[in-house]
């Protein structure tokens, strides 16, 4: 895990890096094309506006002539903020208008002029046109009349360079402000992402370690790293769960087979140290094949909890009916419970459909009755089955009570583990496997496994989710 999260922040920081470079990329795309949008936009609307004053002019001409023509050429020069006006003799000579130079070969073809050019109006200094950078630039429309005179008609490029600067420098400036913002953001939120990787890493190398009580860090923000945190939280106790109940189970096992393993042993020993006749073999030999079958019996339970926690599937439970399994056990268990010297009540009425797979159902119902038997047995006793439907919690609950001694509150918990046997003299049979089991069978099905006082004795409760219909 820690190298996965060495990787992850190896991989994030290379993402940052190629996001950065994309950014910048796009920003600056971005800056030239709103700006050369711009001055094409304005630079289109300029040539527009020319075409349409050429056109007035070129009315004038046609109906008044060249005199009339002349004199409405300096009428419109002298306006504020007229356009760019020039009347010239064939060899190039100004006559008129209201620009005094302009760059040479400006009026030599006829036609737009191929580039901006610069030039001077009356009143500015005329030296101005050598400095091409701070001269003023215009765009123009040359047209020459029937006897060579060369009438020029532009406008000045002035405001689409000023409104292309504001553009762009608007744009720089905002995306100035949007790249400020980003390491901002950057510098502040993935900077603390980043640290919360790190005391993700550290928490991981200490459960790698072998602490598996340590858990990652959740801050309570339920984001991702929150969910993620959790998600791993929830599979390391488990993990945890599963190495002590692996631990108490080779204990259990080391402590609770050892004993009869070295019955079995002294037995056989004994047998063959001393003579004797065939009918005391043979007596040795049976008890130690009872005791080779409760071993056997043993690891039956143990393999079965295996069984059930692994082997099966949630999509292997059917609809069966509670109220049927629990009478075929009942009438099972009715003679032993009689030979006890007890009373076995029946008091589940059906059906009480749910989903389950019916011999693991039978089999929980078993051991409980059987675990009433052994510790519960007291002369002329009940022993009690009965089932409810809580419709607040969609449950179907099935118990068992018995009217022994019952089970002291702070071992009700700790009985449901493996090897657990409250009987810690062993004076009684068992393999303290039973409700093990059940609780595994309880956990298959969805449900739960409570142990509840029964006053006098133990009411085991099993609570089963109602079969959907």
């Amino acid at each position: 895990m820690k190298r996965l999260l060495a990787v992850f922040n190896t991989t994030a920081a290379r993402l940052s890096a190629l996001y950065l470079v994309l950014f910048t990329a796009c920003a600056v795309f971005l800056v030239f094309y709103m700006t050369g949008s711009a001055a094409r936009f304005l630079v289109n609307e300029t040539q527009n506006a020319v075409v349409d004053e050429v056109r007035d002019l070129g009315q004038v001409y046609r109906r008044a002539g060249l005199r009339v023509l002349v004199r409405e050429i300096d009428r419109r020069s002298r306006r504020p903020g007229a356009n760019l006006y020039i009347i010239a003799d064939n060899t190039g000579r100004i006559l008129s208008g209201n620009v005094i130079a302009l760059e040479p070969g400006v009026l030599d073809k006829e036609g737009w002029t191929e580039n901006p050019f610069v030039y001077a109006r009356f009143g500015d200094d005329v030296d101005v046109i050598e400095d091409r950078e701070k001269a003023p630039h215009a765009l123009a429309q040359v047209i020459v009349v029937n006897n060579g005179m060369r009438i020029l008609v532009g406008r000045d490029l002035g405001e689409p360079q000023r409104f292309r600067e504001i553009v762009r420098q608007a744009l720089i400036t905002a995306l100035g402000v949007m790249a400020l913002g980003g390491f901002l953001i950057w510098f502040f939120v993935g900077r603390r992402a980043l640290q919360r990787i790190d005391r993700v890493s550290e928490a991981s190398a200490r459960i790698v370690a072998g602490d598996l009580s340590g858990r990652l860090p959740v801050t309570g923000a339920n984001d991702e790293f929150d969910r993620l945190s959790a998600s791993l939280n929830t599979m390391i106790e488990k993990i945890s769960k599963l190495n002590d109940g692996l631990r108490d189970v080779s204990d259990s096992i080391a402590h609770d087979l050892k004993t009869p393993l070295t019955r079995l042993r002294n037995r056989a020993e004994a047998a063959l140290a001393r003579d004797g006749d065939d009918v005391k073999y043979r007596t040795v030999l049976e008890d130690m094949i009872g005791e080779a079958d409760q071993l056997i019996k043993v690891f039956n339970a143990l393999l079965l909890i295996s069984r059930v926690e692994a082997g099966f599937s949630k999509q292997k439970l059917d609809d069966v009916d509670l109220s049927a399994i629990a009478g075929e056990v009942c009438e099972l268990y009715e003679p032993l419970v009689e030979d006890a010297g007890m009373v076995l009540v029946n008091e589940v009425e059906g059906p009480l459909p749910i989903p389950g797979n019916r011999e693991l159902i039978g089999q929980a119902v078993t051991n409980l009755i059987d675990n009433a038997i052994k510790y519960g047995a007291t002369a002329g006793g009940k022993i009690i089955i009965s089932a409810s439907v809580d419709k607040a919690t969609n449950t179907v609950r099935l118990s068992v009570a018995d009217q022994g001694a019952g089970v002291a509150d702070e071992d009700k918990e700790r009985v449901k583990g493996r090897f657990v046997r409250l009987d810690e003299s062993r004076t009684k049979p068992g393999s303290g496997l039973g409700l093990s089991l059940v609780s595994a069978i309880m956990s298959l099905h969805g449900g739960s496994l409570d142990l509840k006082d029964g006053e006098p004795g133990l009411k085991v409760i099993l609570s089963f989710p109602v079969a959907r219909s």
